[in-house]
């Protein structure tokens, strides 16, 4: 059967209102999304929170490539290539940790944590031409933040952080927002989910709980009061809830429940306040935003539930980053960011709410990765390749900014991530 594609045209692959299989199976496809997106679009790296100290680093890859983000002894966060100048070798060789210095072990040439080449051992042996200012680590060719949230590019060139953000800036600032003094900590440890499916299974679908995580629903309909809770009998992925999936553009898509939550805010607030120093929170709240602006911040709780296209993810308490390693394995990291300026007892609150649902004996998560396993078995059987993904398309809004917005269970969602996926696959890399 020959392909319905070529490695220059995708367009026939994303229709209207379904999309062939073949972007989740194809070897061939998936090498072009590590050329296309992974390798030049702007990538989240992590956090600043996560280095708290200079020295701390956490080596990573943008897409197949290694990468190390470091706090540097200035202070400042930087992303380097993990690769030694002479030979080629990493650098960095565990995952996390506080280094002054990087040693490549093959012939001990040594970097400091801001990049400068320190020392090569026997210099004697270089010509006169021989410079170390010439030959530090590699930054990675660009590299931008959004309130500490670190992205990088491996493109010398392309649209600039704010152009790729767009409207989703806004959400990543509604995160931060949930402490009073706007910042987070980011040393709980992560989570981690590896499973043997694509990678654009991960998220950003309020279609499937009432079918993958009916019991959770259950549950919270038998315990009201949370901020999950809205006035459809405490359920959030209700049609009739008034809660929306909304496209922001280039990708990026939101599950948006403000306005479920805004319904329920003061059952929510009431039950915050049963909470140890829940008060102490709220008012804090209040006294550095404002009663308007104070009060839609503790409705969304810090989670906007935000997709950022192609591999960040707001949801709950966690930043999750996605990291595709192959057309069917990808592994996905969930790291709980901490408030800062608040009472302990909101912390833990919020991590054992993570904990209950996306850690490793969760209620949710780990349901997630099954089904996400057996939805690429299923797409083995393409005698028909083309699914269908028009949920909502009839009733789905064009709004004035240019944005789409559909109800709770609507596919809009899927629809903008991939209208996000074909535009950045049908780029020309330069």
């Amino acid at each position: 059967m020959n392909a319905p594609y070529s490695v220059s045209d995708y367009s026939h692959l994303v229709q209207r209102d379904r999309v062939h299989s073949a972007i989740y199976t194809d070897p061939a496809i998936f090498e072009q999304e590590m050329a296309r997106i992974f390798h030049r679009a702007w990538l989240c790296v992590g956090h600043e929170a996560e280095l708290p100290n200079p020295g701390d680093f956490r080596a990573t890859t943008l897409g197949r490539q290694p990468v190390v983000m470091v706090r540097g002894d200035d202070g400042q966060v930087r992303v380097f290539m993990n690769r030694c100048r002479h030979r080629g070798m990493t650098v960095c060789e565990t995952e996390t940790g506080n280094a002054r210095f990087f040693t490549c072990w093959y012939h001990g040439w040594v970097y400091s944590n801001t990049g400068p080449l320190q020392d090569v051992p026997g210099p004697a042996g270089y010509g006169a031409d021989f410079c170390k200012d010439d030959l530090g680590l590699t930054p990675v060719p660009r590299q931008a933040s959004h309130r500490g949230f670190v992205f990088a590019s491996l493109a010398p060139d392309g649209p600039s952080l704010a152009e790729h953000l767009g409207p989703a800036a806004r959400y990543l600032d509604i995160y931060m927002d949930a402490s009073p003094l706007g910042q987070i900590a980011v040393t709980a440890g992560v989570h981690r989910t590896r499973y043997r499916g694509n990678w654009k299974f991960v998220g950003m679908d309020g279609y499937h709980p009432h079918y993958t995580h009916r019991s959770v629903l259950d549950a919270w309909r038998r315990r009201p009061g949370g901020n999950m809770a809205d006035t459809h009998h405490g359920d959030p992925f209700a049609d009739e809830s008034g809660n929306l999936t909304r496209d922001l553009g280039n990708g990026h898509v939101l599950l948006d429940f403000l306005p479920g939550r805004s319904a329920n805010l003061d059952r929510y607030l009431d039950t915050l306040r049963r909470q140890p120093q829940g008060e102490q929170y709220i008012q804090a709240m209040l006294d550095t935003y404002g009663e308007a602006r104070g009060r839609e911040l503790l409705a969304w709780a810090g989670d906007p539930h935000v997709g950022v296209y192609p591999n960040l993810q707001l949801i709950g308490v966690q930043i999750r980053l996605v990291r595709p390693l192959a057309v069917d394995d990808t592994e996905v990291l969930m790291f709980p960011g901490l408030l800062q300026g608040v009472p302990d007892s909101i912390n833990s609150m919020r991590l054992r709410q993570h904990e209950s649902f996306y850690g490793p004996a969760g209620a949710g998560s780990p349901d997630d990765a099954e089904l996400f396993e057996r939805n690429q078995e299923g797409l083995k059987a393409d005698v028909e390749p083309w699914l269908h993904l028009g949920r909502g398309l009839n009733r789905e809004r064009l709004e004035a900014d240019g944005t789409r917005t559909g109800l709770i269970g609507d596919e809009t969602t899927q629809r903008g991530q991939l209208r996000g996926w074909l535009r950045l696959m049908s780029e020309t890399p330069a």
